[in-house]
């Protein structure tokens, strides 16, 4: 993997890095956990616009800094404030969290410290959780007298089931990594020394792979689980029809047949495409 490239972009409470083709965000606000700010949270949703018009990022790591992933909002902004002001703060944390889970590139959670409120809602939207023994998760709003409102009730439910949700949304109690790992939340649970290594090593094997058809099967099966089995199915052999057709498809079949390793990406697709390009032939 080449050298990095560090850099504050523009906002104080975050820290990119570009390894190769992988793009490592780090959130530092250490002394709030990482809380989200409504400035930290108009600063995300700049990085993920700039990662999905990036050419060179095929994979994403998105991390904390310190004992904090990101320990839920900013608490201190809801105190007496307005119930517009209240909205305006959730409609802009769901147009990240959406903005999250709709990236093209896959997407990386190394949690390395407590993922709470906010911060399990934001890990949530990633393709992968990695997750540092250390690690905490939950949902405590419930102890505000409030719910989760950045997908908790939904996407934990989706990966994990209805009942072991409601016990965590209605008790707002904190998971430990394991018990996590066993309900099919985490890809892994690594010492936390051995986090970042993990991390890059999955998202090296990603990028790696050919760009295209790396994007495509994210979508399939983000999208075929919202669809009827057969349509699924037919979506995934068009899709399949089209790669076989593309650069990376040729290039991949001669070098298996050449006994050599594939060179991907030499004619990717135009990464301002959306991801749905191929099946739509633009």
């Amino acid at each position: 993997m080449s050298e990095g490239r560090n850099g504050h972009n523009g906002h104080q409470n975050l820290r990119t890095e570009q390894l190769g083709a992988v793009r490592i965000l780090r959130i530092d606000r250490e002394d709030k956990l990482g809380a989200l700010s409504s400035d930290l949270i108009a600063g995300l949703e700049l990085e993920i616009r700039a990662i999905r018009q990036s050419r060179e990022t095929r994979a994403v790591i998105l991390t904390g800094t310190g004992r904090g992933f990101v320990a839920g909002a900013d608490v201190a902004e809801y105190h007496e404030t307005s119930t517009e002001a209240f909205e305006e703060y959730q409609r802009s944390s769901r147009r990240l969290f959406d903005d999250l889970e709709r990236l093209p590139q896959p997407v990386i959670a190394a949690v390395n410290g407590f993922a709470l409120g906010g911060g399990f809602e934001l890990a949530l939207c990633c393709d992968f959780i990695i997750s540092s023994e250390k690690a905490r998760f939950g949902l405590p709003e419930i102890r505000l007298g409030l719910l989760p409102g950045g997908g908790g009730t939904q996407r934990l439910a989706r990966r994990a089931g209805a009942s072991w949700t409601k016990e965590l949304v209605m008790t707002g109690r904190t998971v430990r990594p394991e018990e996590a790992l066993a309900r099919g939340i985490l890809t892994a649970v690594v010492e936390h020394e051995a986090l970042r290594e993990r991390a890059l090593g999955l998202a090296g094997a990603l990028a790696e792979g050919a760009p295209i058809a790396v994007r495509e099967a994210k979508r399939l099966i983000d999208d075929g689980l919202q669809q009827e089995l057969g349509a699924a199915l037919n979506n995934e052999q068009r899709v399949l029809s089209r790669l076989f057709s593309s650069p990376d498809g040729r290039e991949g079949i001669q070098a298996f047949i050449e006994k050599r390793p594939p060179v991907f990406g030499t004619q990717e697709c135009d990464a301002h495409a959306e991801p749905e390009s191929i099946e739509n032939g633009a």
